[in-house]
């Protein structure tokens, strides 16, 4: 794009507002322009606290929300957090003052600029129909207009989650059933071997020779999993799981199934470099900062994770300990008898903790007796009223939870004294099977909740995808509990979702579900200090937007009034990538259009 280009499209944004563009264009300095803009800014906002015909009712609140954004941006402060000015660049590029600007302005950067202004003006366009019929109406009138009015949200809200295949379907049963027996055909086992999950641990895929024979992959795919086993990229995929997977290339059945355990090439290279790089940290989350001894995480004042085994049945994409995993079958994975005990001594002489978190990897992928001599030493500490277990074996190796094992763990599940909690993984109904479902209720025979962490990923992150997932764990004896951001990690690039679209699906999405089943909270995890609750706009402030289109966000400490902790700046992946992206694969951008007013 050249300067002259670019001029012409920032300019014929700005004349939607031809009082900020007048001053941005003219001779006054920067930080004169700085005053002039806010109190345009100020008056506006001002103006938003009157009755204002000119715009629908609801508008305001939208204009409210840009100019509060737009201050923010302004401030000098977040321009030093945010390492850029856009004041500075767009004047810039508007005048003569600069005459090589840093950075080309992207059609991104030109999309966030057009929406803020509209949302500046009270000009979205969002609201594009007239107020509902309802009302004008008073009474039993009211009540029927109002009533055929929710239908029709429910209706369409329903045409969306139809979409998406589950995997209690018929015809899905009987697709995996057949995929099953032609795994089963190549190792040469049997049905009784399938329902043994050692005998899944001992036959997880891990080449890609191996997997191109039992599903047929994309060239990409092929490639993808080939260069990672070739790098040390850690690889698994359970038989199982594997029978999940449609047996065609490039199918949409099952693809949010298929982004989670084979990557993408973008994924396999850029992890790579990362280990290459000594001075990097891959250690996203900061845990080497908030572990008082190995095999201990501590974030929060009453609750610790206790990390046991750092190796899972089945290596997820996303996952954010990627750094540690080694191999499905690492023989380092498995904390040392010796520095469990410390750990477990250290949890027995800290009494503010009265909840842990057993997790790792995947503490089911133990023994029975070993999980359970580690339950025992926990249920002899006075204060541990709590014990969570986080597992994805009901999703990647259902035949994992047997009878015994549930057992074992119902010894330590006290009402009134102490609980057990499985906190599982679901991303996908296509995940949803009638052995995981089993694997679920054995725990709930037994009176253990089971709650599900969904990490929202490009993947899952389509209109309705999501509240489809919700309805069909409900179904099952899960709860929705968290739904997680995806880590900004560079090589989870191709699965990042901006933080808007969470917050839309939401508020929009979920919001039409009953309140039994939007449960979940949206979260960011911020690196060091822990959860961010989206959904409450006074936990983070979107500072600055970058030519390339990111958004720059500051996420406040969950303990901000309580301890003087810093904050944390994270840049987003662009909106309107993403919405480009969702183009390309058949969504309707249309659906999608108020993202832009999520900030």
């Amino acid at each position: 794009m050249t300067r002259q280009h670019a001029q012409d499209k920032i300019l014929q944004i700005l004349a939607m507002a031809p009082e900020l563009k007048a001053i941005l264009l003219s001779e006054a300095g920067l930080e004169e322009k700085r005053a002039l803009v806010r109190q345009w800014l100020l008056q506006l906002l001002a103006n938003t606290y009157e009755v204002n015909p000119a715009i629908p009712p609801l508008e305001y609140i939208l204009q409210r929300d840009a100019i509060f954004v737009c201050l923010k941006i302004l401030s000098r402060r977040n321009e030093d957090l945010a390492g850029f000015s856009l004041l500075t660049y767009l004047n810039n590029w508007l005048t003569h003052s600069c005459d090589h600007p840093s950075a080309t302005p992207t059609s991104a950067f030109l999309a966030e600029m057009d929406h803020l202004v509209r949302g500046i003006i009270g000009k979205t366009g969002i609201y594009v129909e007239k107020a509902p019929v309802f009302v004008k109406y008073k009474g039993i009138k009211a009540a029927k207009k109002r009533s055929a009015e929710l239908s029709r949200m429910a209706q369409g809200a329903e045409q969306h989650t139809n979409k998406y295949p589950c995997g209690l379907d018929n015809e899905t049963i009987r697709r995996r059933s057949r995929n099953k027996n032609r795994i089963l055909e190549y190792f040469k086992a049997t049905d009784l071997e399938w329902d043994q999950w050692q005998w899944h641990l001992r036959h997880i895929i891990q080449d890609a020779d191996t997997l191109s024979v039992l599903v047929k992959l994309t060239d990409q795919e092929y490639e993808a999993v080939l260069q990672a086993c070739a790098l040390k990229i850690p690889f698994g995929i359970t038989p199982y799981y594997l029978s999940l997977l449609d047996n065609e290339a490039g199918g949409r059945r099952d693809r949010a199934v298929r982004a989670q355990v084979i990557p993408s090439l973008h994924y396999v290279r850029s992890l790579a470099a990362a280990k290459q790089c000594n001075d990097q940290s891959m250690d996203f989350m900061l845990e080497r900062d908030t572990s008082p001894i190995e095999g201990i995480t501590r974030r929060y004042p009453n609750v610790v994770i206790l990390k046991p085994v750092l190796t899972c049945p089945q290596i997820c994409v996303y996952c954010q300990r990627n750094w540690e995993i080694e191999n499905v079958y690492s023989p380092q994975a498995v904390l040392a008898k010796t520095k469990l005990e410390k750990a477990l001594d250290w949890i027995a002489e800290t009494p503010e903790v009265n909840e842990v978190l057993i997790t790792g990897g995947d503490p089911l992928v133990l023994s029975n007796k070993r999980i359970e001599s580690i339950l025992s030493r926990l249920a002899d500490i006075a204060h541990i009223i709590r014990i969570r277990i986080g597992t994805r074996t009901p999703v990647t190796l259902p035949q994992r939870i047997t009878e015994s094992m549930v057992r074992g763990l119902n010894r330590f599940h006290l009402p009134g004294k102490r609980e057990i909690i499985i906190i599982t993984h679901y991303e996908h109904p296509y995940e949803i099977t009638p052995q995981s479902m089993e694997a679920v209720q054995r725990f709930k025979r037994c009176g253990m909740e089971v709650y599900n962490q969904m990490v929202f990923t490009y993947y899952n992150s389509r209109k309705f995808e999501a509240a489809a997932l919700r309805q069909k764990l409900r179904l099952i004896g899960v709860t929705p509990y968290y739904t997680f951001n995806t880590k900004g990690k560079e090589e989870t690039n191709d699965y990042r979702v901006p933080v808007a679209r969470l917050m839309q699906e939401q508020k929009e999405e979920a919001r039409l579900m009953p309140g039994t089943v939007r449960t979940d909270e949206i979260v960011f995890n911020v690196p060091g200090l822990g959860k961010n609750y989206l959904k409450a706009n006074q936990h983070h402030d979107l500072i600055s937007i970058l030519p390339d289109g990111k958004r720059i966000y500051e996420f406040h400490p969950w303990e901000k009034k309580l301890s003087l902790v810093s904050t944390y700046v994270y840049k987003d992946v662009p909106i309107e990538d993403y919405i480009r992206r969702l183009k390309e694969d058949g969504e309707n951008p249309a659906d999608y259009r108020t993202i832009w007013y999520y900030y």
